[in-house]
């Protein structure tokens, strides 16, 4: 007998399949140009500078802004974008990159290979852990010419080739942010690029208004002449608009996910749950490890045995997505499924808690993530679930500015989180867990404070292990160690499908979905 989220699923499915039979006659084989797209983002992103703040709405809207040296499919294979090609040395440590000729920012000044040294060299490495990781491995960077950039490995880095994304590296022009305070630049406000499209407005609270990048350099691109993101704060409201048509997409976590089935249903309405390959969202809890309970493992491990994390992914996400086994989603490199696991076990959850002799005398605060109902329900429930086993739970609800703030100070003691794992746990998992990565001011990083001399070495060691045998011996063994550990509490590996209306045509090109792809989009007539 099929379960019920096969069930949902099939149906989901014969939706879907009725729906592009139905819609045949909007495919075109050949672009139109023209048009403005209308999308939600939720929430409104607290900022579009890119290379400094990296949550999920900023890189959706300002992908189509900045830009990386490299894109990458759904296989993560990389293929040009700012680079138009590279070529790496016999043993790996060299890789040289051509940059693309007569490529401009939007304010007209030319790209080079200067604006890659300063981003690289100094920007990222100041404002981006992901970056700061990336260039532990990286002896040199020196560009030949205005058009070469070579990087020179201090050891081979399995990862490297997949570090160029937008979301990772995005280039930021060295004329506007060189010997500038980079978190004070006023540009931070009114961001210059070489993406498909510039920032003409943002009215806050209301939309962020993008128009066509005149000065872009790949020919005929953009199709569309603007593309508007729509700030609605209620998620009822969002699907009324989709419905409505006041808006035509409705990118992955835009509503909730109750309604993604029965929007799913109507005509002219197609779905994908691609665009997400190289993110590899995982969500969880940060347990602040510096301050009692939290600083004891039977306490966090008290916390995910009280967790009722099934239930949550059917009940809250409508059974998108899957319960998390450990730090790596099973969609990048190197995952593997080790003991111990942690299933719902109130009354084990209860035994830790007495074998340490916690009483619960004060309540933690818990920071939900300020994105929406689904979000705030996930806190009730995660309350609940605790409150069961004795763990009193005081819910301190803030926007995203506020969340930012708490996280970052580490002004909390439980607190939702997702965070991209970025293709590779070199990449996106390390940082999580990682000594090095503890560093006040960034909500991005190893926000716990958990500190293991033994994890830090074996991350590092796979980081630069030279065959994929040996990176998975060694991400296997730091897996068995952090699940013993518990430095946060794992929720599940997140799934956002995406609702558009089906005459909207190549909405996701690449492996970081909508917010890479808009250049190439276009609408059928």
């Amino acid at each position: 007998m099929l379960s019920p989220k096969a069930l949902r699923r099939g149906a989901l499915t014969l939706s879907l399949c009725l729906t592009a039979l139905s819609n045949a006659a909007l495919a075109q084989d050949t672009p139109v140009a023209g048009g403005r797209l209308d999308l939600v983002v939720q929430p409104e992103p607290p900022s579009l500078m890119i290379g400094i703040t990296t949550n999920g709405p900023s890189l959706l809207v300002a992908g189509s802004i900045y830009e990386g040296l490299l894109r990458y499919d759904s296989d993560l294979k990389p293929y040009p974008a700012l680079a138009e090609s590279w070529e790496s040395s016999e043993d790996g440590l060299t890789f040289t990159f051509h940059l693309r000729q007569g490529v401009k920012f939007s304010d007209g000044e030319p790209f080079s290979a200067k604006d890659v040294l300063f981003t690289f060299t100094e920007f990222l490495t100041e404002t981006n852990p992901k970056w700061r990781e990336v260039m532990r491995h990286v002896e040199a960077i020196t560009a030949p010419d205005e058009h070469t950039v070579v990087f020179k490995l201090k050891e081979g880095y399995g990862p490297f080739i997949r570090s160029f994304s937008y979301t990772v590296a995005p280039i930021i022009p060295a004329h506007l942010y060189q010997g500038t305070d980079f978190t004070k630049n006023p540009n931070n406000d009114k961001p210059v690029g070489t993406g498909p499209f510039v920032l003409k407005e943002w009215k806050k609270g209301s939309f962020i208004d993008l128009e066509k990048n005149p000065e872009y350099w790949n020919p005929g691109h953009p199709y569309l002449d603007q593309v508007v993101y729509h700030v609605v704060p209620d998620a009822a409201s969002r699907a009324t608009a989709f419905e409505t048509r006041t808006v035509s997409v409705l990118p992955g976590g835009s509503v909730e996910n109750f309604d993604i089935a029965r929007l799913a249903k109507e005509d002219g309405v197609c779905v994908t749950e691609k665009g997400w390959e190289y993110n590899g969202p995982m969500s969880f809890l940060w347990l602040n490890n510096r301050t009692a309970p939290m600083d004891n493992v039977k306490f966090r491990q008290a916390v995910m045995y009280a967790l009722n994390r099934p239930m949550m992914l059917q009940v809250l996400w409508g059974g998108y997505g899957k319960v998390a086994t450990g730090p790596i989603t099973s969609t990048i490199p190197f995952y593997d499924k080790v003991e111990p696991q942690y299933d719902y076990d109130p009354e084990k959850a209860k035994a830790l808690l007495e074998e340490i002799g916690y009483t619960g005398d004060t309540p933690l605060r818990l920071l939900p993530l300020p994105y929406g109902e689904t979000w705030q329900r996930w806190a009730e429930v995660v309350k609940q679930n605790l409150s069961a086993v004795g763990i009193p739970i005081e819910i301190e609800s803030t926007d995203v500015a506020g969340w930012n703030q708490k996280t970052s100070q580490w002004d909390y003691d439980i607190a939702f989180t997702y965070l991209y794992e970025n293709g590779d746990p070199a990449l996106g998992v390390s940082r999580n867990y990682i000594t090095s990565q503890i560093t006040k001011g960034n909500p991005f990083a190893n926000v716990e404070g958990y500190s293991n001399p033994v994890v830090d070495k074996l991350f590092d060691d796979a980081a630069v292990a030279t065959t994929d045998a040996k990176r998975q011996e060694l991400y296997t063994e730091v897996q068995k160690i952090l699940q013993t550990d518990v430095p946060v509490a794992w929720l599940q590996e997140l799934s956002f499908p995406t609702l558009y209306d089906c005459k909207v045509q190549d909405l996701v090109k690449t492996a970081n979905g909508i917010g890479s792809s808009l250049g190439d989009t276009w609408i059928a007539q």
